[in-house]
């Protein structure tokens, strides 16, 4: 377990340290000369049942705020220090507020110094402190009164701190993840990295990705507590021996160490807000995370202005993108970086572009932010409101594979490669379906229904194929669709000739029954007794029909003879890898003319695309038997009507 001192310059956190441990967290030279600590340092307590406990040393001063924030990272528990002759300080207070904003769950407070005071102002500082802790969530924290000079109450600050000591399972059980602070190189070991691991567990021999270099790197070996280990897991200071295509001199603070390549980092977010200080919407501030520092401005969600102590719902617009999961909780500070102003708990990384601040919106935003909301339910929320992205919802809650699935397992939602939709929801895009191939029916009753591709278009243009398709099957299945030469549509919609169109096409269809050749409209008018605009309405239906197919306006072949010519396209370019004018024309026996005609619909249609004079195969299960629709069979340049 790792614990973090907090609180004002020069109250004794380092000299604290040094009496605990018996080691002096200072090890930059410049902190030892000035007697000032400027960066982390950390130092470790091992036990007689091996456990080893790990402290933290930040700066006090607030010039280095930015180096105490990165300490914090991943920390569980923190000693707040308060000088008995100062008391409390602007830093104290600070240093408070950014505990309660980080989320830290347990506190305890150390009064220093008391042997350079008497009793009664131990027991005002006491008091003060008392007072300065009754609004926060450590209202009870315990209270130790030592000197580390003399060692008094030392002893009862390490007994109390040994019973604090536990790993976080629930933690170890997520995806491994470490905020990398320190990077050096050792002489025959190499690169060496450092930091507090956030969630998971690490091993010899894991590979692991780093955010820095984009680069997969394997951990040679481990140093967990500053001892030798072959593994360690969340709530351990780690250090880890890299081997890789990386050097010291790539990487900085803030990079991480991931079980996985993650999702592009996050540059918009949404957050629940907790002002110290009066905010504004649009205001410019400065933002940490973990061992990262950028800068981005603040978007209010419920209102323009804030008041110190309010809470609320916002974005952060990120000048410099982050890797993020849900729950991270972030510090910002004003646009000088002097003074912390709020405290936020990250809700989206994805959040929508439009209609943010609709109530509806909102009231789904307080659902995400209740601490009890479970897993499973927050799952089922998300998949309620719209499909839910699995590999982005893993990352987000940073769950490994077999967390995923098993979470799955219980899930009454559909999932349709990785999307998952609420049971409820995948029954509300049924029904539009159904009502896209209503409306269409009723606008076009003269049209058998509609290719999958066009009814997508028209009922959810902003469903994916795969999800259309399931939910095609299933209506099929139920019987609520049938479908026709290829052609989706109701039960009762049924297209056919009137009797007088089917005399007449009994009359028409010996002439594509007899002959693979290509007829015109004008020429079966010629022929025949029925009227050229009559006669061209009819093949038009007898192409929905699916019984001929329009290679050019008023040019039609039977279909059989379309499919025996893909056939003959598909033969090419299994042999040769394409089709071309000449080797088509060969094998159908026909002018360089037409072929190119019929390759140019082929092209159209979706079935090959042309790539210079080559025609190369695109969607091998179009003209196929009974596979035409009702755009194909006219001649237009959609392949799916």
């Amino acid at each position: 377990m790792i614990f973090a001192t907090a609180g004002h310059i020069d109250h004794g956190k380092t000299a604290l340290l040094q009496a605990l441990t018996g080691h002096n967290a200072d090890r930059l030279p410049e902190e030892k000369k000035r007697g000032m600590t400027i960066d982390l340092g950390y130092v470790y307590l091992p036990l007689a049942d091996g456990r080893v406990l790990g402290f933290v040393d930040v700066p006090g001063h607030e010039k280095f705020l930015a180096n105490m924030l990165c300490g914090l990272s991943g920390i569980p528990h923190a000693l707040l220090v308060v000088a008995a002759d100062d008391g409390i300080m602007p830093q104290t207070r600070e240093h408070l507020a950014i505990l309660q904003l980080s989320g830290i769950p347990q506190l305890s407070v150390v009064i220093s110094k008391c042997d350079l005071v008497d009793p009664a102002r131990l027991q005002q500082v006491a008091t003060d402190i008392r007072q300065l802790l009754q609004d926060s969530r450590w209202a009870d924290a315990p209270l130790f009164v030592v000197s580390s000079h003399s060692g008094e109450g030392i002893d009862s600050l390490r007994q109390h701190l040994l019973q604090q000591s536990s790993l976080p399972e629930a933690a170890a059980n997520l995806r491994f993840r470490l905020a990398i602070d320190r990077a050096f190189t050792l002489s025959g070991a190499g690169l060496v990295v450092t930091g507090t691991a956030l969630g998971g567990r690490v091993a010899v021999g894991d590979k692991l990705w780093l955010s820095g270099r984009n680069v997969t790197v394997r951990v040679r070996s481990l140093h967990v507590q500053n001892a030798a280990a072959t593994h360690g897991q969340a709530g351990q200071r780690i250090a880890l021996n890299l081997v890789g295509d990386v050097e010291k001199q790539q990487l900085q603070r803030g990079d991480w160490l991931l079980a996985s390549a993650p999702p592009p980092p996050s540059q918009r977010i949404t957050i629940a807000l907790q002002a110290i200080a009066p905010l504004k919407h649009w205001q410019a501030v400065h933002i940490h995370h973990a061992a990262r520092h950028t800068t981005g401005r603040l978007v209010l969600l419920c209102r323009s202005q804030l008041e110190a102590g309010a809470q609320t719902l916002a974005e952060l617009t990120l000048d410099q993108p982050l890797w993020l999961a849900d729950g991270d909780r972030l510090i910002l500070r004003d646009a000088s970086a002097r003074d912390t102003i709020a405290g936020a708990q990250v809700l989206e990384l994805q959040p929508p572009a439009r209609g943010k601040r609709l109530p509806e919106r909102l009231d789904h935003l307080h659902h995400l932010q209740d601490p009890m909301l479970s897993l499973p339910a927050k799952l089922a929320l998300l998949s309620s409101q719209q499909a839910v992205m699995l590999d982005d919802f893993a990352w987000a809650n940073q769950l490994p594979v077999a967390s995923m699935q098993a979470l799955l397992q219980h899930n009454t939602g559909q999932q349709v490669a990785d999307r998952l939709y609420a049971a409820e929801r995948w029954t509300g895009l049924q029904q539009k379906l159904l009502d896209g191939l209503a409306r269409l029916h009723q606008q076009h009753p003269d049209q058998l229904g509609a290719s999958r591709g066009r009814l997508r278009r028209l009922a959810l243009p902003g469903e994916p194929e795969a999800t259309v398709n399931l939910l095609l099957e299933q209506l099929l299945q139920q019987g609520s669709l049938r479908q026709t030469r290829g052609w989706v549509h109701l039960p009762q919609h049924v297209l056919g000739f009137t009797s007088q169109e089917e005399a007449h096409w009994q009359q028409l269809a010996p002439c594509f029954a007899n002959s693979s050749e290509p007829h015109w409209v004008r020429d079966l008018a010629a022929a025949s007794d029925i009227e050229e605009e009559q006669l061209r309405q009819l093949l038009r239906k007898a192409a929905r029909l699916g019984h001929v197919v329009a290679v050019v306006q008023d040019r039609y072949f039977a279909a059989d003879t379309v499919q025996h010519m893909a056939d003959i396209v598909r033969q090419l370019c299994q042999q040769h890898g394409h089709a071309d004018a000449a080797s088509f024309r060969n094998q159908l026996g026909c002018g360089r003319k037409l072929a190119i005609q019929i390759l140019e619909f082929f092209d159209r249609s979706g079935f090959t695309r042309r790539l210079a004079d080559r025609h190369l195969l695109r969607e091998n299960l179009l003209f196929t038997h009974h596979s035409t629709t009702p755009a194909q069979a006219e001649g237009q340049t959609s392949p799916s009507g």
